[in-house]
């Protein structure tokens, strides 16, 4: 009922949002008769506005390199017992692209566990509603004693001329005139530094084709599922995770009817196996034209032990079948012959699509210890025998994965990353539904500030890369039945999965909303390639404070005053040559 009828639906989930937006023109009539009190303010991107969040200080500054993005938050609290309407929209922006989003509103019944008050955001205002979808509206009504913001959005081309420029947020009435307008000013600093692209540090947001069709209630692999994933992955490209997932096989321990598994393969008699690349070639050329160039592809041994083999489905009929059991070892003669066949196609394929260097390859994700251990060293050997072409990585924290080499590119948990820094093995970081408490993490509930501290903490300690699990896994957790991301972000598994761990995206009526921690992410990212192309190296003593992935500055203050002497110490760029 929800995919079926989304606009009605959607509207009622992120209400008043855009139930108000439907009924504007009955609203906006009636209110602007009322003279009820309201409070207008410029907020920070980095602080969540709550339903009672109380008014704030107006006044805005943002310091901004060229070639970046910015954002900040126009916020109108209802103080009165009435109903009221309002848009938002910006001047003086022009070269600038604004974008104004509202700021929705989804429920969170209960904070991440295990951790200290100090650490969450919000606490005096839940467990209850949290911003955090940004809606493609730019109005709101707001019922009694109601706070709601409006998420704004810039991009600062490389060519705009350095130096201060104000730009007016304008608040309008339903029904109001033009002098009935709030306007508040914000000071915009375009500094001389022209943001680089990054380098040499690769992001992977593990990516769900299925949690598309199944939302959505498309065709498998049909026409408007593909319209719907190039939008998803240009979203993702945008944001700064420039490594794209790419689902060959099914790496997935919950069994699919509808497998998202971009190869075709065929038994046409036992043992011996078939394989069709032409749907695996579109989704390249497909990653290719949207700007990746870089590509991540199945793990070949399942999660948590590598004792299994990967599931691989083949059609049956109108529907598919797995050509080996699930329980089955991931050393027996049966998956041993599928690589025999398999491995050698993909070199091919690879090869002929000039892939072969720019592509990351996985053996199975988190390891353990004991047989695990034991099981990954088996599995590593087998790859380095039938395809010493294939370099691994893996997201897996116990160090001696990485002291005896048996991962190419290791990529410890946040919490677990300080024993590789200390033995000076390079190493990516990642975190999934952990850690929690003072570790980072990009929750419902962790500060934003926390939040934009990612791309500067990665520089600081030496991260090599950034792997998430949750761009789009809209699922009930290893089911294949849809969940309801706008009403429940922990898939339905707090407290083991804590709200906002599973997805950064929201799925739109014809495409993805981002989330504002999305936004602040990909801002975190920037600030990662601020500091390269600032010359700032890793032991700057202005980064002192930041000792590890849990003990670090977590104010916006202090970022804005760290970013402030960067961009202002920042070698001016080079003339273009004539």
């Amino acid at each position: 009922m929800m995919r079926l009828a989304w606009g009605l639906s959607f509207a009622i989930l992120l209400a008043p949002a855009l139930a108000a937006e439907e009924a504007a023109g009955p609203i906006r009539r009636g209110v602007g008769e009322s003279a009820a009190p309201v409070a207008y303010w410029v907020e920070s991107s980095l602080k969540r506005v709550y339903p009672a969040t109380p008014p704030g200080a107006s006044a805005h500054r943002l310091a901004v390199p060229r070639n970046a993005r910015a954002s900040f938050q126009v916020c109108v609290r209802n103080e009165s017992a009435a109903y009221i309407g309002f848009d938002c929209s910006v001047a003086g922006a022009d070269g600038l692209a604004p974008r104004v989003r509202l700021v929705g509103l989804v429920p969170m019944p209960h904070f991440t566990a295990n951790t200290d008050a100090s650490e969450l955001e919000g606490v005096e205002h839940g467990p209850g509603l949290v911003p955090d979808p940004l809606l493609p509206v730019t109005g709101v009504a707001l019922g009694p004693f109601e706070t709601r913001s409006f998420w704004v959005s810039l991009r600062v081309p490389a060519d705009a001329k350095p130096g201060r420029r104000t730009l007016t947020a304008r608040i309008l009435p339903w029904g109001g005139k033009e002098s009935d307008v709030a306007a508040m000013p914000v000071d915009v600093d375009v500094a001389e530094l022209v943001v680089p692209p990054r380098r040499d540090f690769p992001v992977i947001h593990w990516w769900r084709g299925e949690a598309t069709w199944d939302y959505y209630q498309t065709g498998r692999f049909d026409e408007r599922w593909w319209e719907l994933t190039r939008a998803q992955l240009a979203n993702m490209l945008d944001h700064g995770s420039d490594v794209v997932s790419v689902p060959l096989l099914v790496a997935r321990r919950e069994p699919f009817e509808r497998p998202c598994q971009l190869l075709d393969v065929d038994e046409p008699e036992p043992g011996k196996y078939r394989f069709d690349w032409e749907r695996t070639r579109r989704f390249v050329a497909l990653c290719r034209e949207i700007g990746f160039k870089k590509f991540e592809w199945s793990h070949l041994w399942i999660y948590w032990g590598a004792e299994n083999p990967v599931r691989v489905y083949a059609k049956d009929g109108d529907g598919f079948r797995m050509l080996w059991p699930p329980e089955i070892s991931g050393f027996s003669d049966t998956f041993l012959g599928f690589l025999d066949q398999f491995l050698p196609e993909f070199h091919a394929f690879l090869t002929a699509e000039d892939l072969l260097d720019d592509s990351y390859f996985h053996l199975s994700d988190e390891p353990g210890e004991g047989t695990h251990l034991a099981n990954y060293k088996r599995a590593r050997q087998i790859l380095r025998e039938k395809a010493p072409w294939m370099k691994v990585m893996d997201a897996l924290s116990n160090i001696e994965y990485g002291r005896q080499g048996l991962t190419d590119i290791p990529i410890p948990m946040v919490n677990a990353a300080q024993a590789y820094i200390d033995a000076g093995i390079p190493h990516w970081v990642y975190y999934c539904c952990a850690p929690t408490g003072p570790w980072l993490n990009r929750f419902l509930d962790t500060p934003l500030a926390k939040i934009r501290m990612s791309g500067m903490l990665f520089h600081r300690l030496g991260a090599k890369g950034f792997l998430h699990w949750g761009f789009n896994y809209w699922h009930l957790m290893e089911q294949e039945k849809i969940g309801d991301p706008f009403h429940d972000s922990s898939n339905g598994s707090w407290p083991g999965i804590p709200y906002g761990d599973p997805f950064m995206i929201y799925p739109g009526k014809d495409g993805p909303l981002d989330s504002i921690r999305w936004e602040v992410f990909a801002e975190s990212l920037q600030d990662f390639a601020v500091l390269q192309g600032a010359g700032v190296s890793r032991d700057d003593p202005r980064f002192a404070d930041l000792k590890s992935y849990a003990d670090f500055p977590k104010d916006e203050a202090w970022i804005r005053r760290t970013l402030d002497a960067v961009l202002k110490t920042a070698p001016e760029p080079e003339p273009a040559r004539p």
